[in-house]
């Protein structure tokens, strides 16, 4: 039965409309259609393929219950299979591979590929999700409800809008407009080179930190369970995974901003080869051997604290809200865990448990908490993989 909202002596179907089809969003979405909840996802990119969706995340035992719990349990096998392990030590070493100190060691963590869970999470959504449409703002209607604009001029009304549309969030803006992202100093590079026996051994536990003279190198594994497109052949031939190999993903941190001029990523690479050179061989074929296809520069940004900003029609979700440094792996975990709470509650809406106006304003106080609890651990964190300028 759809969802009621009750006002008075009337009722209505509430539908949400979500703005962005990250890994956020698509996961709250898959959650409400599992409660019956009516849900749009616009979504700026023309399609699920048209750029590559970054590197490995690690989902830790709260980000993948939340996942799990949005979504369906016919694809949990399949969750399983096209994920990998994320456990044991983690490592620094010096850039000949001379190991001089331990960080905590990751427990029963989970390796997930971005585009492999970002399809996943597309399965079954169908036309709920309509790519190519930017949500660019919206206004709040006479009736308590919100209208989003689009990018192509069209506009979609909603008893409840989500801006899950990532670190540079049209939504926020408008919600929060003296909200701030801050850039930290230096530059990162993103690369992804993929995984040979011998480059396996540069990570024998959950990660390996390598500290350089002017440079540290972050390298993580991603070693699928079994090939995706295989795995969902077996388990969800409905369900179309890309045809992944496994990898090494590395993030190097440079103290310095790489400028206007950093050229193609061969050319980035090629400056990082210069950088490094003299440094362990294994070294340097992991920079040498990168995918040019999903290897980027990249900027790393967090969000400063905000207060609650009364509860309306509209409401924000992961990054949109409080983006945060990968250093302390809870982007993703925390974006999730987001997703899970937004659908328990608008669910307790759809159970008759709650009004609309009280079950988003009791996820909006949890959901700041947490996640900027989580921006300051990943501040904290930082200061272990920035290196010193």
């Amino acid at each position: 039965m759809a969802e009621r909202i009750r006002g008075g002596n009337e009722e209505k179907s509430m539908k949400v409309l979500v703005a962005g089809a990250g890994i956020g969003g698509l996961c709250l979405a898959q959650g409400l259609v599992r409660a019956g909840i009516d849900v749009r996802v616009f979504e700026r990119e023309p399609g699920a393929d048209s750029r590559y969706q970054g590197f490995r995340i690690g989902l830790d035992g709260p980000g993948l219950a939340a996942l799990r719990e949005c979504l369906p349990p016919r694809l949990h096998r399949l969750l399983e299979a096209v994920t990998g392990p994320l456990a044991g030590e983690r490592r620094v070493v010096d850039p000949w591979l001379n190991e001089f100190r331990q960080l905590s060691a990751t427990v029963d963590g989970t390796a997930a590929d971005r585009h492999v869970l970002r399809q996943l999470l597309l399965a079954g959504l169908g036309d709920r999700v309509e790519f190519g449409r930017a949500v660019i703002g919206y206004r709040e209607r006479a009736d308590g409800r919100a209208e989003a604009r689009l990018a192509d001029g069209g506009s979609a009304v909603g008893d409840l809008l989500v801006g899950a549309d990532g670190v540079g969030s049209a939504v926020r803006r408008q919600l929060l407009p003296g909200a701030e992202v801050t850039a930290v100093p230096g530059n990162a590079l993103l690369g992804r080179t993929p995984l040979t026996e011998r480059l396996a051994a540069l990570v024998p536990g959950s990660g390996t930190l390598v500290h350089g003279p002017d440079l540290n190198l972050l390298i993580g594994r991603m070693e699928f369970r079994r090939p995706p497109r295989l795995a969902a052949a077996e388990l969800a031939p409905e369900v179309e995974l890309p045809d992944s190999e496994s990898y090494l993903r590395w993030v190097a941190m440079l103290p310095e901003p790489l400028g206007p001029e950093a050229g193609t990523w061969a050319q980035v690479r090629d400056r990082l080869l210069d950088r490094i050179d003299g440094w362990h061989p294994d070294l340097v074929e992991l920079v040498r051997d990168s995918d040019t296809g999903n290897s980027s520069p990249l900027t790393i940004r967090y969000a400063e604290p905000v207060s609650h900003w009364g509860t309306g029609p509209v409401t924000l979700l992961g990054d949109a809200v409080h983006a945060m440094p990968p250093s302390a792996g809870q982007g993703a975990n925390t974006a999730l865990r987001d997703a899970a709470q937004l659908c328990r509650s608008l669910t307790a809406v759809h159970r008759g448990e709650a009004g609309l106006t009280a079950a988003v304003e009791e996820y909006e106080l949890l959901m700041l908490d947490r996640g900027f609890a989580a921006v300051a651990m990943g501040l904290d964190r930082l200061q272990e993989f920035t290196p010193a300028r």
